[in-house]
């Protein structure tokens, strides 16, 4: 393996790229350096989607198989050009966050080992307007693909009468990932409160296959709906980011009509640039659009006797939230 760096330009600047060839998926043996081209060749879609966003590092200097580690401070010996931006933790804490401000800044990252990108839902500088809701579905066990294909159309369904329309993505493991586009006027409390309504009225829709329930005890069979990917300070896999894994699986903006045949496992670093060549961005036309009937409907729930929904446990406990304790044990010291 050549230890010898290599030079590329990417926005007007030159970043170094040591050790082009060591391989970081095992499967077909791709590198470093053909991780900096994958990126190179899907430049205008990627900063389309999660250009001017902070990021927080999933790195793995040694290839996806290797240790690994989340980052969302920048290193201290980061280049003075590098766009950053302060971004907090749940608990308060705060660090210096890189920005996708540019192919230079992704491929600075790469050079790090940066095996993957999560993304806020914020565009920099105003860190306090969250202007994408994200649907993730989970599967729980035993739910397939086919589940989540039939869930994701479901919450199409129901955003469409509400005059919403939906993008979808891969998530580059075993879920699905729906966007919504927001007008720039709502904070992440909120929208995460948008969230828990659309949750919850899947789930009086079709018991049988969604669920809103946070406790996994709770979900059996079913498409689980993850609110919490909207509250704030929270980030999710970026589109068209790779993912560390041995077959280098990238989260792939597709069209709904594609969903209907899409093999997640084969969208990958070697398939995905000639899938972009030949059919385009299927994101290219995403617009802002409002939540407020989503809002609505959380008032109602919320009149109706509804409690907030539970949150993450690393989240400091918040007004009219459930007992945080798992139901089974909470019955059992009853």
């Amino acid at each position: 393996m050549s230890t010898k760096g290599i030079e590329v330009e990417a926005s007007g600047r030159t970043i170094t790229v040591s050790n082009p060839d060591k391989v970081y998926f095992t499967k077909r043996g791709e590198t470093k350096l053909d991780l900096v081209r994958y990126y190179e060749s899907i430049a205008e879609p990627l900063l389309r989607a999660i250009g001017g966003r902070p990021l927080m590092l999933e790195r793995h200097p040694d290839g996806a198989s290797g240790k690994s580690w989340f980052q969302k401070r920048v290193p201290a010996n980061a280049p003075d050009w590098l766009h950053t931006v302060q971004v907090a933790t749940p608990n308060g804490t705060t660090g210096e966050a890189l920005v996708a401000h540019d192919l230079a800044h992704v491929l600075w990252a790469v050079n790090l080992g940066c095996l993957g990108f999560h993304v806020w839902p914020h565009h920099v500088p105003d860190l306090e307007i969250a202007d994408e809701l994200r649907v993730d579905l989970d599967p729980s066990p035993g739910i397939g693909f086919a589940d989540l294909r039939a869930a994701a159309l479901r919450v199409r369904e129901l955003c469409a009468e509400l005059g919403m329309r939906t993008w979808v993505k891969t998530s580059g493991s075993r879920g699905l990932h729906l966007y919504i586009d927001l007008e720039p006027r709502w904070d992440a409390y909120q929208v995460r409160a948008a969230a828990v309504a659309l949750a919850r009225e899947l789930e009086r829709r079709h018991p049988e296959s969604i669920t809103a329930a946070w406790w996994k005890e709770e979900r059996g069979s079913r498409v689980f709906v993850d609110y919490n990917q909207n509250a704030p300070h929270k980030t999710v896999f970026g589109a068209w980011c790779v993912r560390p894994k041995v077959g280098a699986q990238v989260s792939t903006p597709i069209t709904w009509e594609a969903l209907d045949t899409v093999v997640p496992e084969d969208l990958t670093i070697a398939t995905v640039p000639t899938l972009l060549a030949e059919h385009g961005d299927p994101w290219a036309d995403r617009a802002p659009q409002s939540i407020a009937t989503l809002l609505e409907w959380s008032e109602r729930d919320l009149a109706d006797g509804l409690m907030d929904a539970p949150w993450p446990p690393n989240y400091p406990k918040m007004p009219n939230e459930p007992p945080r304790v798992q139901p089974s044990k909470a019955r059992k010291e009853a």
